[in-house]
């Protein structure tokens, strides 16, 4: 038996508004939805392009609070980017830096939920 990673899942509040950061700040792409008959929900699935994990974004209509509680937040998903400066330029033009940890040579953003997405430069 084999397992292996399918996606992660967020839930957001505005699903139109998640889609355009996750495009502009990290360049993923809508690679599928499906939206309920009944309008209860849309989920939209994300991906890099390159592997086939994707980010799952669901959209609840009855949703009745303006966000959702994250605890800690300790959880998180990780990107390697090719250009870590340039990276870090568009991420603090974009304001959406959260956490810097320059001893790590990493650093995090924020997603418009507040999601903490962890940006790290391709080690060789």
């Amino acid at each position: 038996m084999k397992f292996k990673f399918a996606h992660n899942n967020f839930n957001v509040t505005d699903l139109d508004r998640s889609l355009r950061f996750y495009e502009e700040a990290l360049g993923l792409k809508e690679v599928r939805r499906k939206e309920a008959e009944d309008g209860s929900f849309i989920i939209v699935y994300l991906g890099d392009g390159e592997t086939g994990h994707l980010l799952e974004l669901t959209w609840l209509r009855d949703w009745e609070k303006d966000h959702y509680d994250l605890g800690d937040n300790e959880f998180h998903l990780a990107f390697t980017v090719d250009d870590f400066e340039a990276a870090h330029a568009k991420h603090q033009e974009m304001g959406c830096i959260c956490f810097e940890n320059e001893k790590m040579g990493i650093y995090f953003i924020t997603d418009p939920d507040e999601y903490w997405l962890e940006i790290v430069p391709v080690r060789k």
